[in-house]
């Protein structure tokens, strides 16, 4: 294993792999957060005929051409879906769906044609489908690097901008920000971010990595900077342990294989992370229907306490068992109240309120009265 990381073409891909997860998390962040996950699918079916342009122009399969190549494509791809969902009557999520259809269908005609032009460059091409990850150099790295240093620089600087753009643009417009223009300027962005993962896991693949780390990090934190911090976490993570898994298991394909890692932090993320996992809240609310539970029987031993005085006269287990629902449970119920001094055992199927039990239902009753009233 530690002969593997120091492997030069496995320290090539698996930083070509944690550069594309870093700015892919980042950018997607904010392509969740305004519920346009779709985008990046249709941008990056979209970059398809870009590629194959920028080949049958230039005749080479030089990694910068492909590359603008790809990002004119998603920016005229993202502009048009703009354009057609503001000034006809056809929906955002239609647009985006035509536009993809359109795109890829055309670079897919594109690709087939290239294959048959008596052209040895064109061998490979058709790699940017699913991706090639394996085949990264250190020049397309660097290329890369570059990509994601100008996709990220203005992220940083117009970070406020972005932030209310996100979550209250109506509110941006109102105070006189360039929303449109701002909206133009993230989703270049993410234009750029795609482009740098077209030949590691392709367009086809190249969504999952825009929309799977911010999905993960949205479960683990409610605050913008830290979920754009670990989305890129994750997006680097997974395409480290993609290039490792790759790398060490015959056959397995880099790509791909970096879609599963992601997805298997995504499970893990809407399972384990607190407050928002399916765990945690299957725990919280089997907790909170035991407090409900114990709240209604101690509400019962406190209606009958309340016909006698002193209070703490004792009453039959069986008379709470009748007036409760859950009679089977009843016992249970008791013994734990009396762990939490509520209530006391005073002989053999009798119990008793105690007036920590009664100063405890005293402002429970009060707080449901004041919770109806603001209600």
């Amino acid at each position: 294993m530690f002969a593997l990381f120091s492997d030069y073409t496995f320290q090539v891909v698996a930083l070509g792999a944690a550069l594309l997860g870093v700015v892919s998390g980042a950018l997607g962040t904010f392509a969740v957060l305004r519920k346009q996950s779709l985008l990046g699918d249709a941008i990056s079916h979209a970059a398809l005929p870009g590629i194959a342009l920028a080949f049958l122009i230039t005749g080479t399969k030089s990694a910068l051409g492909l590359m603008l190549g790809a990002m004119a494509a998603g920016l005229i791809a993202t502009l048009l879906v703009s354009s057609i969902s503001i000034s006809t009557r056809v929906s955002y999520d239609s647009a985006l769906g035509t536009i993809l259809s359109v795109f890829f269908g055309f670079g897919l005609v594109l690709l087939t044609v290239i294959q048959k032009m008596p052209n040895a460059n064109q061998a490979g091409l058709s790699t940017f489908l699913f991706g090639q990850a394996a085949a990264l150099v250190i020049e397309e790295v660097v290329t890369m690097c570059i990509f994601g240093a100008i996709a990220l620089t203005p992220t940083l600087l117009f970070w406020k901008e972005f932030k209310l753009l996100a979550f209250d643009p109506e509110y941006g417009q109102s105070l006189g920000m360039p929303i449109r223009y701002l909206d133009i300027l993230l989703t270049s962005l993410l234009v750029v971010a795609i482009v740098i993962g077209l030949q590691t896991v392709g367009v086809v693949l190249m969504s999952a990595m825009i929309i799977a780390p911010a999905v993960a990090a949205r479960q683990w934190t409610n605050r913008l900077g830290i979920m754009v911090s670990l989305s890129a976490l994750f997006g680097a993570l997974a395409g480290v342990l993609g290039a490792f898994f790759s790398s060490t298991i015959t056959h397995l394909p880099t790509g791909p294989t970096i879609v599963l890692v992601i997805s298997g932090i995504v499970v893990i993320s809407l399972f384990l992370a607190p407050n928002r996992g399916l765990l945690w809240r299957w725990l919280r609310n089997r907790r909170n229907a035991q407090q409900l539970k114990l709240d209604a029987v101690l509400l019962d031993v406190y209606a009958l306490a309340a016909q006698h005085t002193p209070m703490t006269h004792p009453h039959a287990e069986a008379v709470l068992n009748v007036m409760n629902e859950m009679s089977a449970k009843t016992e249970r119920s008791l013994e734990r109240l009396s762990e939490l001094g509520l209530v006391e055992k005073v002989r053999t199927g009798d119990w008793s309120l105690t007036a920590r039990g009664q100063t405890y239902v005293e402002q429970l009753m009060k707080d449901r009265f004041k919770t109806e009233s603001t209600a």
